[in-house]
């Protein structure tokens, strides 16, 4: 071996659980292998939010649904917007998302929050360090059955029925019933953004944001965030062209 060659540093990833059984099984799962290094785990949203900045890990493991905490302002999919926000402060993490439950929801917000890759739990102990390396050098870890989903939901918004002032041919853009503000907001969620990070751009209360997203999800015929984050990013490509 040539003694001028370094090994090559170690992966790093962090592991947010909030069952702690799981959480030290994945760690001791991944660090048994000798090109994993576990830099850190947490067991809340806030928790990981504060340490996986600090500690900069090359993959981030996101339970999909943790706990909720009072305040927490989380729910079933609370880990779909940890990985929201990690990405808008670290574009280049890799997340990886881990549930119990094959729920199409949870893995359309996911990608659309910008994870790398979602696997079950079920999955055994080499797989998931497979998919974990895999993110790692920036591929994606849908399968081709799973993307179909994805794409399949993509289009819901498109081909559902239109509200009559957004039918095709009326001439009237998607956007003409919502105030200026929430264009802005519309906008802000085609980015990615939380409603927090939303309330601090506009400088809002978040209370105020979640209601205003409220009306304008109303106004556009849709009932999720992720399509009004389809149609603000149609909208915006229609834009570019």
């Amino acid at each position: 071996m040539d003694q001028n060659t370094s090994p090559a540093p170690p992966l790093r990833v962090f592991v947010l659980d909030d069952h702690e059984v799981v959480r030290r099984g994945v760690r001791d799962l991944l660090e048994a292998e000798p090109d994993i290094e576990v830099v850190g785990e947490a067991a809340t949203g806030r928790e990981a939010l504060a340490r996986v900045p600090a500690v900069r890990p090359d993959v981030a493991v996101l339970d999909v649904r943790l706990g909720e905490r009072p305040g927490s302002g989380g729910g079933d999919h609370e880990g779909v917007e940890v990985c929201r926000e990690l990405r808008a402060r670290m574009p280049d993490l890799r997340c990886l998302m881990l549930t119990s439950f094959d729920d199409d929801e949870a893995l359309f917000d996911a990608i659309m929050a910008g994870a790398a890759g979602y696997v079950l739990k079920q999955i055994n102990g080499s797989e998931l360090v497979t998919a974990v390396r895999t993110v790692a050098t920036g591929k994606s870890m849908l399968d081709p059955r799973t993307a179909s989903r994805v794409m399949a939901r993509l289009r819901a918004p498109q081909e559902s029925p239109a509200a009559p002032e957004t039918a095709p041919g009326s001439g009237a853009s998607e956007l003409d019933s919502l105030s200026p503000r929430e264009r802005q907001i519309l906008e802000l969620i085609g980015e990615g953004l939380t409603n927090r990070q939303i309330a601090d751009r506009l400088f809002l209360a978040e209370k105020t944001v979640k209601n205003r997203i409220s009306s304008l999800l109303a106004k556009l015929g849709v009932g999720r965030r992720v399509q009004a984050a389809v149609i603000a990013g149609r909208v915006r490509g229609e834009r570019e062209r």
